[in-house]
């Protein structure tokens, strides 16, 4: 992985608002991924179900691309154990549920919407993030 760079973090902040702003203008709907990814699986009608599909396809061709353009900056992380990634991503699917949204619809669109309930959720995800990156790493030893 390369150094903080302020421009290049600027620019995919840019991108995130742009995104989350347009889905909201025209679509009437808050950018938060796991609502979307959620109605993907049990949407009430196709319409519903086909936005959701293209938006999450949208993140998955948007990170592909970015891989095929600059491979050079994109270093693929090894040494975790599937075991920890399945855990991982559960326990993230179970807290957005808990929290009624995710990070990024609470982090992107709660904020942007001065919600107390939104700035609440997000320094929890963060507070949780922090001590889970320090035992893994620091306690468990499992990633370095």
């Amino acid at each position: 992985m390369h150094e903080f760079s302020p421009l290049t973090a600027l620019v995919g902040g840019v991108l995130i608002g742009i995104s989350a702003s347009l889905l909201l203008w025209l679509n009437g709907r808050m950018a938060g991924v796991s609502g979307i990814v959620r109605g993907v699986l049990w949407a009430s009608s196709w319409s519903d179900r086909l936005w959701r599909l293209l938006f999450v396809l949208g993140l998955i061709v948007g990170g592909m691309v970015y891989v095929l353009l600059f491979s050079n900056l994109v270093t693929a992380r090894q040494g975790y154990p599937l075991p920890l990634i399945v855990a991982a991503g559960l326990l993230v699917g179970f807290g957005a549920a808990m929290s009624g949204g995710c990070t990024s619809g609470h982090g992107v669109c709660g904020l942007g919407r001065l919600s107390v309930r939104s700035l609440i959720a997000t320094l929890t995800f963060l507070a949780a993030g922090i001590v889970t990156v320090y035992f893994i790493r620091h306690v468990a030893g499992v990633a370095a």
